[in-house]
């Protein structure tokens, strides 16, 4: 395919809030169950996913599943899903035109997308979400429960922009390499779908086969596991008396290694894997989908 034949993918308002909803129905369905187990396996690391379940079911049943979705993970996922459509739709169309592959785009795209999500408002929104999973209830002592918009005032007047935006650096990591195999991953995959199935270089794949290199990209994509224990480990309220204080990504991938040495940083990899799925399927292979169809409605508008 020549350079003159790569068409923009429209990026407009209906696209990003394509990339807000489907990000919302993401997290809504099983994505804040997911991180909810991985985040307490992570911060939490000699629990296996029985015990991690457990305990989660002991903080307030099937509902404990859902700590920090509202408001905290509607936020992230409704900005965090417009700037990824954005931002790597833009990012993969220049580079292609640049002379970039189906493979080497997306990886660039992913990354360009993944670090404009950790800075634009994943760091408040990951940090909230953690502290809730993580904190204290409070249930022993019978001491009132706070809100978490109180917990939110009292971190942000304690510690200021920083204190809600805890762990933001290991967050871009993550997200860069997140959406860099991701999107990468995805590709390779479809172009071995068009291989196998004897479609030409650039041909549409079927709904199904972009949902299985979504499948394929998002489970590879779960190998960067110790940067996102790293970030738990940061905003996590776990009681600890021998962490270290003013922890960075450095200081905190020692002291998780230290203590818990090599599967302490891949500790919530399981769940991790199905979460990068479902996340990958959402926003790539129904996202590419759903973005043809608007352009497609909106060709024929003008026809």
């Amino acid at each position: 395919m020549s350079q003159t034949d790569i068409k923009k993918k429209p990026v407009n308002f209906e696209n990003l809030l394509l990339g807000a909803g489907l990000n919302i129905v993401e997290v809504t369905s099983l994505g804040q169950p997911l991180e909810v187990t991985k985040t307490t396996m992570s911060a939490n690391r000699s629990f296996g996913i029985a015990q991690a379940a457990r305990h989660v079911w002991s903080r307030g049943g099937f509902l404990g599943f859902y700590q920090g979705l509202i408001p905290w993970a509607w936020i992230e996922a409704s900005t965090k899903g417009a700037v990824l459509v954005f931002v790597a739709s833009e990012a993969e169309y220049h580079f292609r035109k640049l002379g970039l592959g189906n493979f080497g785009a997306g990886i660039a795209a992913g990354m360009a997308g993944g670090v404009a999500q950790a800075y634009a408002t994943m760091g408040f929104c990951t940090t909230m979400k953690t502290v809730e999973i993580t904190r204290s209830k409070q249930l022993a002592s019978g001491a009132p429960i706070e809100s978490t918009f109180t917990v939110f005032k009292n971190l942000f007047q304690k510690e200021g922009i920083k204190g809600v935006n805890k762990g933001v650096n290991a967050v871009a990591i993550r997200q860069c390499t997140n959406w860099g195999s991701r999107y990468g991953l995805a590709r390779l995959a479809e172009n071995a779908l068009r291989k196998a199935t004897g479609k030409q270089d650039g041909e549409k794949l079927s709904v199904s086969e972009r949902i299985l290199a979504s499948f394929i990209g998002g489970s590879l994509s779960a190998w960067n596991q110790p940067i996102e224990v790293v970030r738990v480990e940061m905003q996590s309220k776990v009681k600890d008396p021998n962490r270290p204080k003013n922890l960075t990504v450095a200081k905190t991938l020692k002291y998780v290694y230290q203590n818990n040495g090599i599967k302490g940083l891949y500790r919530g990899v399981t769940p991790r894997i199905g979460l990068s799925v479902w996340q990958t399927i959402f926003m790539v292979a129904i996202g590419d989908s759903a973005k043809e169809a608007i352009a497609a409605r909106k060709a024929k508008k003008l026809a």
